[in-house]
């Protein structure tokens, strides 16, 4: 992993040595997530599930160099319920394939600003960040990519 990560909600994905997973609590501290900013819980209802309010909201920092290679979404308890992922900052070239790793991919430009809502057939798409376009934008202090990422992992 080349982004750095923490989390906004109920749940948190960690990686550590047992492996990749939701966690309750924040590493080291021990202390719940920060609550999700009703902002991003509105954004949910209405590109979202308006029913089924996220459970984690993943926040990757990508800095010069970082990027996040080919993946599923896999861990969540029910694939119904999209992915959301809103792009800030620097703009990112997003590779997205198909259901199968061997499908073609195509790339596109993920702007500051932009939105990306993985669900239907595309929610078990493999996806990934090729690379960061440092200098495209200013928003983020000392350049990069901010995405938060609102998904729900437990069952509706």
């Amino acid at each position: 992993m080349s982004v750095g990560m923490t989390a906004f909600g109920p749940l948190g994905w960690i990686s550590d040595r047992s492996g990749y997973r939701y966690v309750d609590r924040q590493p080291g501290s021990a202390e719940p997530w920060p609550d999700m900013p009703p902002m991003l819980l509105d954004l949910w209802s209405q590109l979202g599930d308006a029913q089924a309010p996220p459970d984690s909201c993943l926040i990757n920092l990508y800095r010069d160099g970082a990027r996040m290679g080919l993946h599923q979404d896999r861990d969540e308890t029910d694939p119904r319920f999209p992915v959301l992922s809103i792009s800030l900052g620097d703009t990112a070239v997003f590779r997205i394939g198909g259901v199968n790793r061997k499908d073609p991919t195509r790339s596109l430009k993920l702007s500051s600003g932009d939105i990306c809502r993985l669900s239907g057939p595309a929610r078990l798409a493999f996806h990934g960040v090729d690379r960061i376009l440092p200098g495209s934008s200013n928003l983020v202090p000392g350049g990069g990519r901010i995405n938060l990422t609102l998904r729900r992992a437990r069952p509706g």
